[in-house]
């Protein structure tokens, strides 16, 4: 019984980690891209004609 309780929290504990170095990568690289984007956005702005 015990055997089986410690096998399925080293499962957890691996999908834990997995899961938060991807969510990790993904929040690293969303902020990247919005970076990116607001400074073209800021940068094209005198282009604009109203």
């Amino acid at each position: 019984m015990e055997e089986k309780v410690y096998k399925t929290m080293n499962g957890a504990g691996a999908v834990s980690i997995a899961v938060g170095v991807v969510t990790l990568v993904t929040g690293i690289v969303c902020g990247i891209l919005m970076i990116i984007s607001g400074a073209k956005l800021l940068a094209g702005k005198s282009k604009i004609l109203f």
